[in-house]
Order: structure tokens, then sequence, then C-alpha cells
């Protein structure tokens, strides 16, 4: 079979199952949801080993010790994604909200009625943790999802799929006994394409895979590409179905003359530290003139026992000298810069106004935040910044579907048009209008 075939059955696969996922009830989804995260903690050990190879080859591949530590699954992730699962299913379901209400002058009466999207492809890079997020968002919200991670974590995504989908069927199955007891047509719970096509991991790790599936525009409706910025390029340029994306997650702190400075201190290190290699961790931190000289030599030592390096301008050098962090001068393609790593750039500025141009113009209009006890100055930073998430004396790592309440996320989105920000249940649902009439003519 040739790699065009296998990707054409693939989402021809999938847009069959998107019909069938579509009629399960609210219950029935969250009975799956619940089951699949059992089964998740229940398999750990299986995980875990799959995991193992995955981490085996990516070490001989060079990752670095950051994206490493993205790819590696131990029983706290496990539980974690089981705990997403559990929280998704406890959501609201988003499919079939009247989000709009109306009769026209003639009595026809109009509704604007949530729906599930079709077929979404996912493509992500390293965390094997999206894996179950994506697939638990995209169920809930009836549609199906195929997968494409990286290939340092094939093994790890397979066995969450495969056990995902192993505990769905069993549920399934019980669904198919009740409606064959009642009398009731179980065809579409029996013909097999759900589950076992309504979560589908991409089984190969050629490049020119992505290209095929995303030309598929007659199965395909959306793809949500979640990586670096090569990546998310490279699919929205050869994609033919609509793209949902950020290309990077360059972010700020900045440090106003009248913050809290121990707060500060703790914001700074969370933003960066807390896990360097996601997209919601800080890259660059401005800290305001007037404050730098007693804030930059504390935060420099605090950085340094991370063994974070700085790249900084000359204000920054000017008050660390000497610095406990290694330092050296940021270029101007720095401050573009998502590093994903154990490295940030440091600006002074001359107040919130050179703080808001800097980050419009260098950001990457994701996640940014302000650190200040004036209120007037974070009304003025949360208004100007032009990003999908600005936060007032709290760490950029919140952006995030989880903390955001959504249970999970299926990504973050920097458009402005349709989805922005963390992506969560409602983001995957479209909707149309169903009239309601009593012989009404257009005359």
């Amino acid at each position: 079979m040739t790699l065009t075939e296998q990707m054409t059955r693939l989402a021809r696969q999938a847009k069959a199952a998107s019909r069938e996922l579509a009629r399960l009830t609210t219950g029935e989804k969250n009975d799956c949801l619940l089951a699949m995260a059992d089964a998740l903690e229940q398999n750990r050990d299986d995980i875990k080993k799959a995991n193992a190879r995955d981490m085996d080859t990516a070490a001989k591949m060079g990752l670095s010790t950051a994206m490493l530590d993205r790819l590696r699954l131990d029983d706290k992730r496990v539980a974690a994604m089981a705990k997403g699962l559990r929280e998704v299913a406890a959501l609201p379901d988003p499919v079939g909200k009247i989000l709009d209400e109306r009769v026209r002058p003639n009595g026809l009466k109009l509704q604007k009625i949530s729906t599930p999207i079709g077929v979404i492809v996912i493509i992500y890079e390293s965390r094997p943790n999206v894996t179950a997020d994506a697939a638990s968002l995209c169920f809930k919200s009836g549609n199906a999802t195929i997968l494409r991670g990286g290939k340092e974590a094939l093994n790890s995504n397979q066995i969450i799929a495969r056990v995902m989908t192993g505990a769905g069927r069993e549920v399934c199955a019980r669904f198919a006994r009740r409606s064959s007891a009642r009398g009731a047509d179980a065809a579409g719970v029996e013909s097999g394409l759900w589950p076992e096509y309504g979560i589908q991991v991409v089984p190969t790790t050629d490049r020119e895979a992505i290209k095929e599936l995303l030309s598929l525009t007659q199965f395909v409706d959306l793809c949500v590409p979640r990586g670096g910025e090569g990546l998310i390029r490279a699919v929205a340029e050869c994609s033919k179905v609509p793209v949902i994306k950020h290309y990077k997650g360059v972010c700020h702190v900045y440090v106003d003359a009248d913050a809290d400075l121990k707060m500060a201190e703790e914001i700074v290190l969370n933003a960066k530290c807390q896990r360097p290699a996601v997209c919601n961790a800080m890259e660059t931190l401005l800290v305001d003139k007037a404050i730098a000289r007693k804030f930059l030599p504390v935060i420099d030592r605090r950085l340094a026992e991370k063994k974070v390096q700085l790249r900084a301008d000359d204000g920054t050098r000017a008050v660390l000298q000497p610095a406990t962090c290694e330092l050296q001068p940021a270029t101007d393609q720095d401050w573009f810069t998502e590093y994903n790593d154990y490295i940030l750039n440091v600006r002074v500025v001359e107040g919130v106004q050179q703080a808001i141009d800097h980050i419009n113009h260098y950001g990457s209009a994701h996640s940014d935040s302000i650190v200040t006890t004036n209120q007037t100055r974070a009304k003025r930073f949360l208004s100007e910044v032009d990003s999908a998430a600005v936060y007032w004396n709290a760490s950029t790592r919140f952006t995030d579907g989880g903390e955001f309440g959504m249970g999970a996320e299926i990504g973050i989105s920097t458009d402005k048009i349709g989805a922005r920000g963390p992506m969560g249940l409602e983001e995957l649902t479209s909707y149309k209008w169903i009239g309601i009439g009593n012989g009404q003519i257009v005359t």
C-alpha cells in the first residue's frame, strides 16, 4: 500500500467514525472517558516501558535535557493524564447547545446549534500526554481525531491510544448489548468504526504523511499543530485544510518599578524554570530601570541555581558585573527567539510603555505578564499588550487548558480569527442553523 493510499484510508475511516461519534449521548461519552482514565492508570507499567524505549531513542537523537523532560512519562504524569480525562468527562457537553434563537416576523423559528467539527488532525512533538489530552477533548466534543506525534514518542503515543480505545471498546460493547436487548439499532456501535477509528495514531514517521493527510479536504476538517515554530510553519504552508496555530511562544514577564520584588522573584523563576521547554515558559525578562540595581543581582543568583544562561542588553550587563549566571550580549534575533531551554533574555527598560512596545514588537502574541502594585500601569499593560493571554501578578505558565479549567487543551492559538488562547471543548465545535417553520416561503 502506498503512503497516499494509507493516509486516505486513515482519513476515510476517521470521517466515517466522526458520524458515529456524533450519535453518542453525553452519558455514553462520559462513561467511555472515565473507563479510559481508569485504563491508563491500570496500564501505567506498560505505558512507562514503552516510554522508556522512546527515551532511549530520544537520547540517541541528541535531544536536550528540557526536551527529554517533555517526553518522559512517570507515575505522576500518567496519573495526570487520567485526571485530565476525568475532568473532561465532568465538563458540560459542548455539543447541542442553543447558541442563538430568534423568530422572524413570518413565524419562522431559527436556532443556532453547536455541532462537532468532524475530523481533526493533531500534529505535535515529544509530549505523549498530548495524545490523551487531544483524544479526550475531541471525543467529548464528538470529533474523530488523527494523532501524529514526533518519531521520538511513537511507542508512547501508540500504547496510550491503544489503551484508550480498548477501554472505549469495552464500554461501547455494553452499549451495543443494551441496545440489542431493547431491540434498538446498534449497527453504528457494532460496525467497528468506533472507537478503533475514532482515535487513530498515524503509524508512520515519514514526514510526507503529513502532507498527504492534510491534502484530503474531503475527509479532514481541521488541523491543530503543536510544537516548534519550524513544525508549525511547515504544516501551515503545506496544509489544504484550515490550520489553528501558534508559531512560537516568546513570552515575557515585566517587573515594574512598583513591583513586590519577592513576588517578582517567584513569578520569574516559575515562568522560566518550572518547565522551560513548554510554549508558555518565559523567554524574556523585562526590568524597569528604577529597580534594576536592586532586583537584577537577586534574580541572577536565583536563576544561577537552575543553571540558566542569560542573553542581556547593555543596561543589564552594566548591573551584573560580575554575573553569577553565564552572561553574554543579546543580539536582535535573540529577542525573537523561543529557546525551550534554560536560556533567558534580559532587558532593562524605562517604564511600562517601553515594555509594552518591546513585547508587541518582539513577542509572539502568546502570554505576557506584568508584576506591579500599580493598578494604573497594570490596566494599561493588560489593555495594550496584544497577546492571547495577559497577566497581572501571575506566571505565564497559567496559559494552559487545565489551569483554565478546561480539563485539558487541544492546543493554544495566537490567531485572531476563531479560537484564541487555550483551546478546550467549546473551541472544538462549529455550529449550524436549524429552521423550524409551518409552510413559510420566500416571496
